[in-house]
């Protein structure tokens, strides 16, 4: 319950940007996330993935609705939570839910890992509009729209491929 109160003021905060990837992107990223977990990568790794496709689906919907002219008090917000939210629907099909301390969470690892992921799509996303901004509205380099959340993704990726968090048996990382 912690968690989805933290989550829901990260998100509360700002604005969303509603064209963050191409389409092909997205798909790509939501058929990849499968294979990757037949293939044996860490559900750690998956679960930073598939908060980023959550968000990218959040912010479709929000480029939809845009389009459509549904403007509402909190759209963006009820929007972009509801399709974290999503990530509910693996675990009644697929993962059991095993909660474990995680620096001051307790919850389940690879929610963990999709609520950093969705988090660090939205922000590293942020980051390269306030960039752009400061660049006189144009990017410093082509396709820094793609790159920037990219490298946050992989980053985190690769800390929890490093941590384990989805790992059977591997210690607490309550003391950190």
């Amino acid at each position: 319950m912690m968690t989805l109160l933290i989550l829901l003021l990260c998100l509360a905060t700002v604005n969303a940007y509603a064209n963050p990837a191409c389409a092909v992107c997205t798909v790509a990223v939501g058929a990849s996330l499968e294979i990757a977990r037949r293939l044996g990568v860490d559900d750690g790794v998956v679960g930073v993935w598939s908060g980023a496709f959550l968000v990218l689906i959040g912010y479709w919907t929000l480029k939809w609705m845009d389009k459509k002219g549904w403007y509402f008090k909190g759209r963006d917000f009820v929007v972009l939570v509801s399709s974290v939210a999503m990530i509910l629907f693996m675990y009644i099909s697929e993962l059991p839910y095993e909660p474990k301390a995680i620096l001051i969470f307790w919850m389940d690892p690879f929610l963990f890992a999709t609520i950093t992921g969705a988090l660090v799509m939205h922000y590293s996303s942020e980051f390269y509009q306030w960039m752009k901004r400061h660049n006189g509205g144009h990017a410093h380099f082509p396709f820094e729209k793609v790159v920037v959340p990219v490298v946050a993704l992989c980053l985190t990726a690769k800390l929890f491929s490093y941590l384990q968090l989805c790992a059977k048996g591997l210690p607490d990382l309550s003391q950190f």
